[in-house]
């Protein structure tokens, strides 16, 4: 039977199927957009649950039948938003008028008109639906109103379903509605109330969960975020589980590659289901998930594939509805019964999309402190100030604007003190759960997840709370002094030499992409393999030969979800990579080989097994000695099946190559034999491996090795004390070390020219261009095809860089 709609039921109800987005005044933002979907979107594949909604008229019919309108504007015109027992109270007497109504007897009998033919639809009498609050003013593009309304679910039987619409009218009252709609300034009395009734989908014996189509700590706009559990999706949004997570490129969702560039295992150590109790009511319960079950991902590499697919169509979709670039947040479910997935709710983003006010803010400690406690980052700013260890909302007249707010989790009853808070910190929670929702859109940092933060942190406690690299937010003791540069964004400078930029964190070249760029001139791998790997990678291969127990144990604990731990290497590094390069796609991305020190790698976990002891590790087994060196070349390998899996297997060939610190000619083809042994081959699949030029023997003999190489990287740094002879470390002879030096600078000039007369690429990547504008002009005099600064200095490094080159094209015309 098809879904259709009787003259006696059209008054009240609009079935799905002829509901669209210019229907919000009358079926709430929810329903309109679960109609929107099934109306325009079905054709692409996008399954959403049948069903119908009441429209708002029968609320008001309602509230009118039962003359309810003149006791609730008593209890709201009275109502001291100041007291949160007064608001408790006004509250709770309102829903109990609202509950205790009567329906009248035409929109009653067409509620159940319309149940009965959604139950044939299914070959039932009785269809299980949920029963979902759609307030007139909800889920509009510039609020969120996360979870303000109920909703109720597994609801079966005429009765029920009345009594779950008359809870879900009631919920326009509650007191964490009134809280929220006083302060967005929205009247209350003049919000009207939608319910929608719709086909239960069964994701208690399946999994469920949330997507956002775009980047949703900074906004960026070419990944998609999904995340997955067990059972309903409420422990998701309330923060009770640690959920699956999934980054997908949107560039190549379409391409033969698989554009999954980051997974992320979730403990998943709860489920909710539904059980029966002994009078045939429906509750839900938490249950503990399976070992077996919490170590493996949730979503199949098709289901990830299928739902960012989803989110693009959707995304596309509310984009041309609202005639500008609309991210969506969508909740997602799969039916245990039929395997089905289906489209539950799908909303615009109402926290900052990237950059879109052409400001960027950059933070930076200036100090070193002790850090406290750490637990998942959401957003990008550093907060000092004072924690308030609030365990109930009852303790609200406690909390200060300013203050610190450090709880077990959130729901949206805290809101009211959220909104006062300047950083939130919790025990439970993930990146979508509410307490991150609404951290975003209040654009304040949080860190949440930390399991023990309500015992660690106690009143009055002055702290900095540090959410600015990697996925973890940390909290210091103290009040600790940072930085904050905030750049005004200019994309329509333009320069004939490319302006580039030198990366290591790629959480933070997600935010940095947004500046003015010619690509990646330096990515650094050593940010990656200190904070996402960790694992010295000769310590996995040679797992069984350690020597320490305390070793291992950390080893297991941080490789637990690996069987092989060599893989664990791969992945991790292969994350990192990735992030980098699809943020800056498809612009190149220069990607310096592994160049930590001895005394640098022995910092690893494990590496104090296997590096040796070196008087000077600033000239010693660094860079590329390492890679064909017996006593290296098998963790090499690893390195290049990461490089192999970003380019090859996610299909981002924007990474280019660049080897450091190569001594000799034969060790310039030595890493070219290495790099093909190990799948990497020069020249196949457009790969161009570029070599760094630091050492004095890259000048002397730069025609010999851009024989072998693709192109020159001049690296100032080492480039000038090699040739110069000083340390740079040392205080007592650092005025010598001077990259404006005409040793330093004949020997750039002499290398630029032998790069041009054959035709090969060269660039420099350190910090002279950036510090001394006359170094900047001798490069571009020169012909340097490219500069890579620091993310800081690019946009005034482009700017100067502009004007140079109108000033020498200038000069040379009046000559």
């Amino acid at each position: 039977m098809k879904l259709t709609s009787s003259i006696s039921i059209n008054n009240y109800i609009r079935w799905y199927h002829d509901i669209s987005l210019q229907d919000i005044c009358h079926v709430g933002g929810k329903n309109a957009s679960l109609g929107e979907m099934t109306r325009e979107l079905s054709f692409n594949g996008i399954v959403v649950p049948k069903g119908f909604a009441i429209i708002g008229w029968a609320y008001d019919q309602y509230i009118k039948y039962n003359g309810l309108r003149s006791i609730i504007n008593e209890y709201i015109n009275k109502l001291d938003y100041n007291n949160i027992n007064d608001i408790k109270n006004a509250s709770k007497n309102i829903k109990k008028c609202i509950i205790n109504g009567k329906f009248p007897r035409e929109i009653k009998s067409s509620i159940i008109e319309a149940y009965h033919i959604l139950s044939q639809e299914y070959n039932t009498n009785e269809v299980d639906v949920a029963v979902r609050s759609s307030a007139t003013a909800e889920d509009l593009p510039n609020a969120s109103f996360a979870g303000q309304q109920d909703t109720f679910l597994n609801i079966k039987g005429e009765e029920r379903l009345l009594h779950s619409i008359k809870l879900c009218y009631a919920s326009i009252y509650s007191d964490r509605v009134l809280l929220y709609r006083k302060e967005m300034g929205y009247d209350t009395l003049k919000i009207s109330m939608s319910v929608g009734i719709q086909k239960m989908v069964r994701s208690d014996l399946a999994y469920s969960g949330i997507m956002f189509t775009i980047e949703p700590e900074s906004g960026f706009k070419n990944i998609i975020v999904i995340n997955a559990s067990y059972g309903l999706g409420e422990n998701i949004v309330r923060g009770n589980v640690n959920p699956d997570e999934y980054y997908i490129f949107k560039e190549l969702i379409h391409s033969r590659y698989n554009p999954v560039i980051k997974k992320v295992l979730g403990r998943k150590e709860k489920k909710l289901i539904y059980s029966n109790t002994n009078n045939n009511e429906i509750n839900l319960i938490d249950i503990d998930v399976p070992i077996i079950d919490r170590n493996k991902y949730v979503l199949s590499k098709e289901e990830v594939i299928t739902l960012s697919k989803w989110g693009i169509i959707i995304e596309k979709h509310y984009s041309k509805k609202y005639g500008k670039y609309t991210p969506m947040d969508i909740e997602w479910a799969k039916d245990g019964n039929d395997n089905n997935i289906y489209v539950l709710q799908a909303r615009p983003i109402t926290t900052k999309i990237n950059n879109e006010n052409n400001i960027i803010t950059i933070y930076k400690i200036e100090e070193k402190g002790k850090v406290i406690i750490e637990g998942t980052r959401i957003g990008e700013k550093i907060i000092n100030g004072t924690i308030k260890n609030i365990k109930s909302i009852n303790e609200a007249h406690r909390f200060n604007i300013g203050d610190i707010l450090v709880t077990e989790n959130t729901d949206p009853d805290w809101e009211s003190i959220m909104s006062k808070a300047s950083a939130i910190i919790t025990d439970k929670g993930a990146k979508t759960c509410h307490a991150a929702i609404i951290c975003r859109e209040l654009d304040i940092p949080a860190v949440i997840g930390t399991y023990n933060a309500t015992k660690i942190l106690k009143d009055d406690q002055k702290v900095t709370v540090v959410c600015i690299e990697g996925e973890k937010g940390q909290v210091y003791d103290g009040i600790i002094n940072y930085k904050k540069d905030i750049i005004k964004i200019n994309k329509k400078i333009i320069t004939q030499t490319r302006v580039m930029m030198n990366i290591g964190n790629p959480q933070k070249a997600i935010q940095l992409s947004s500046l003015p760029n010619d690509g990646v001139g330096l990515a650094r791998q050593e940010f990656i393999l200190s904070n996402y790997v960790k694992i010295h990678p000769l310590a996995l291969i040679h797992y069984n030969k350690l020597s320490s127990n305390d070793t291992k144990n950390i080893i297991d604990k941080i490789t637990e979800n690996y069987t092989n731990k060599e893989e664990y290497y791969i992945d991790k590094l292969a994350e990192g990579i990735a992030l980098i390069a699809a943020a800056f796609y498809p612009k190149d991305v220069i990607l310096r080989l592994s160049d930590f020190k001895s005394n640098e790698y022995i910092n690893l976990i494990g590496g104090a097994e296997f590096e040796p002891q070196e008087r000077n590790p600033m000239i010693g087994f660094r860079g590329a000695s390492r890679y064909y060196n017996n006593r290296y070349n098998q963790a090499f390998k690893l390195e290049c099946c990461a490089i192999k899996k970003a380019r090859d297997e996610i299909g981002l060939k924007n990474i280019k190559i660049m080897v450091p610190f190569v001594r000799t000619i034969m060790e310039g083809i030595c890493v070219i034999e290495e790099l093909n042994k190990n799948g990497i081959n020069q020249g196949k699949n457009g790969t161009e491996i570029y070599m760094m030029c630091e050492i004095p023997s890259n000048i002397i003999l730069a025609e010999e090795f851009l024989n072998i190489y693709d192109g020159y990287s001049i690296g100032t740094n080492d480039l000038t004390q090699l040739i110069l002879g000083v340390d740079r470390d040392s205080e007592i002879i650092s005025y010598i070390y001077d990259e404006r030096n005409d040793a330093v600078k004949k020997s750039i000039s002499n290398v630029i020219n032998v790069a041009k007369k054959k035709n090969k690429k060269v660039g420099i990547c350190g910090e002279a261009p950036s510090l001394y504008e006359e170094f900047l002009k001798f490069l571009i005099i020169e012909g340097i095809d490219s500069i890579s600064v620091n993310p800081s200095s690019i946009q005034s490094i482009k700017i100067k860089v502009s004007e140079l080159e109108k000033n020498i094209k200038y000069e040379k015309e009046e000559v």
